[in-house]
């Protein structure tokens, strides 16, 4: 892996760690932790809305083709969803798909990194939605 892919990967360190997400469409915690192996950020994932549990994996990389930091989503369901990550200063944008899509969650951090609030959108719809980092 380049010092680039690193350094664009690296670019999202803000969010290691356990977040509690709460909004009007899911609830519960997600966590990001850096992959045992090295070279992927690993998300858990662990929402419910109502009776339904959204839980699965992303695997979050540098992807060389499109200079990006790209992921793939597992879900429990059986579904393979893939996303775009884009963190510029505090703003943390992850488009469904790449950055031409649509459908996107925009959330702004405090200063101190420990809250993001935000919006998934979509057209048609779309939902609002906070994470606050948890300590441990």
């Amino acid at each position: 892996m380049t010092e680039n892919a690193i350094d664009k990967l690296r670019s999202l360190e803000p969010l290691l760690g356990t977040w509690r997400v709460e909004g009007p469409e899911s609830s519960g915690t997600v966590q990001y932790a850096w992959a045992e192996f090295g070279g992927w950020l690993v998300q858990q994932v662990d929402l419910g809305a109502g009776d339904t549990a959204n839980r699965g994996v992303e695997y979050i990389g540098y992807d060389k083709e499109t200079d990006s930091i790209r992921s793939h989503f597992f879900g429990g369901s059986g579904e393979i969803l893939e996303y775009t990550y884009v963190l510029d200063g505090k703003e943390l944008t992850i488009y469904f798909g790449g950055p031409e899509s649509p459908a996107k969650f925009v959330g702004a951090f405090n200063d101190d990194f420990t809250r993001n609030t935000g919006a998934w959108a979509w057209p048609g719809g779309g939902y609002e939605s906070t994470m606050t980092k948890q300590t441990d």
